[in-house]
């Protein structure tokens, strides 16, 4: 079967990894599968596989006419039998060159719930590409959510009951591995009898490292021996200001922060205890899973599917509650020094079961090949 996925881009993302590891599956499973980023490429083009990539170039907003007619060009080329668009962006694309490719089939993919925009300078644009896809929603195929908290919320927006289905995340078991020599906590000055707790998250007002912070206070007081990292890039104004209410907190000495990484197993195996801090938007949180993958506890707000993610192995709290998360923090750690290398094991077998990469890639294939293989009515 030929298949063309389209994504905004391929930088280091949740949605990213994800379009990635689909890709890649698909190829091992036999099928032609070409790739399309609307704006650029990435890192994660070389987790693609056998995927083939072309890269749009969109330079701006503006360039979505351009962009449009280049992925029309796409499709009459390759002329896939489905194909399935990640993000709001690609989904409307997708959405309004439907009616121009009658026989490939489209699945648009939504990876997370209710964002709020406000809290963005591009929040009328964000609220207002939202509203088409909903508008559009009723021209594709197929509709995947990544978490049953998306399906709830894209239902809300209008979006065509009998055509959405959950398809849950996939982790790669394989890249993300206990491996404690991994670790990076020498070159982030953690001593061997300190506990590290990190907040891997890019810097942005839904991962809410303003509560993190608070809680980080919280814990500090309480546990002499705790260390803090932030793991994750963003906007230098707003890097500033997130500095800034740390040192206010008296943090200086016990957070680094470490910008942008790419080593993420490495970042993982460094850690005692991830903690995942997200006010909203969340669907399926993928480094909560990919922590766990690790055999690295887990402390979560709840957002989107976070509890159903960390199951009996983790600990909630919920959004925008510093002092809870402290507590929720407190009692893992305390579970840990009691079960040890029992609750790291649990962790990981807790992903291979329920959230494998393998599960995702199979799952979303049989839903591809029905498709293709039906007239739509």
């Amino acid at each position: 079967m030929r298949i063309l996925l389209s994504i905004p881009s391929l930088l280091p993302g949740g949605a990213e990894r994800q379009f990635a590891e689909l890709a890649a599956g698909l190829c091992a499973r036999g099928h032609e599968v070409l790739a399309v980023a609307l704006d650029q490429g990435g890192p994660l083009e070389e987790a693609l596989g056998g995927a083939r990539l072309v890269v749009l170039g969109k330079a701006s907003r503006l360039g979505n006419l351009r962009v449009a007619w280049r992925l029309a060009g796409q499709l009459r080329g390759f002329r896939p039998q489905v194909h399935y668009a990640f993000l709001a962006t690609a989904c409307v694309l997708g959405g309004l060159l439907r009616p121009f490719f009658p026989s490939t089939r489209l699945v648009m993919g939504l990876r997370a719930t209710e964002v709020d925009h406000a809290a963005y300078a591009y929040g009328r644009a964000g609220r207002l590409l939202r509203g088409l896809e909903s508008r559009l929603s009723h021209l594709a195929d197929g509709i995947i959510a990544n978490s049953q908290a998306g399906r709830r919320d894209c239902l809300a927006r209008g979006f065509p009951k009998a055509r959405t289905i959950v398809v849950p995340n996939g982790i790669d078991t394989d890249r993300c591995r206990p491996d404690r020599a991994l670790g990076l906590r020498q070159a982030w000055g953690v001593g061997p009898d300190e506990v590290l707790l990190g907040l891997v998250a890019r810097l942005d007002p839904m991962k809410d490292h303003a509560t993190f912070l608070r809680a980080a206070a919280l814990l500090a007081a309480r546990r002499p021996d705790l260390r803090f990292v932030c793991v994750g890039g963003g906007p230098d104004g707003y890097a500033s200001t997130l500095r800034a209410q740390a040192e206010a907190l008296g943090l200086a000495g016990r957070l680094v922060w470490t910008g942008t990484r790419t080593d993420m197993p490495a970042v993982y195996n460094a850690l005692d205890l991830l903690c995942l801090a997200s006010a909203y938007g969340e669907g399926f949180p993928n480094v909560l899973g990919e922590a766990m993958s690790c055999g690295i506890p887990c402390v979560t707000t709840c957002v989107g599917d976070a509890a159903l993610v960390v199951g009996a192995c983790g600990e909630t709290a919920p959004p925008g509650d510093a002092g809870a998360l402290a507590e929720a923090a407190l009692r893992q750690l305390e579970r840990l020094g009691r079960e040890g290398e029992g609750l790291r094991r649990a962790c990981r077998q807790h992903i291979l079961d329920s959230f494998s990469v393998e599960r995702m890639v199979a799952d979303t294939e049989a839903l591809l090949v029905r498709l293709a293989r039906e007239a739509r009515p």
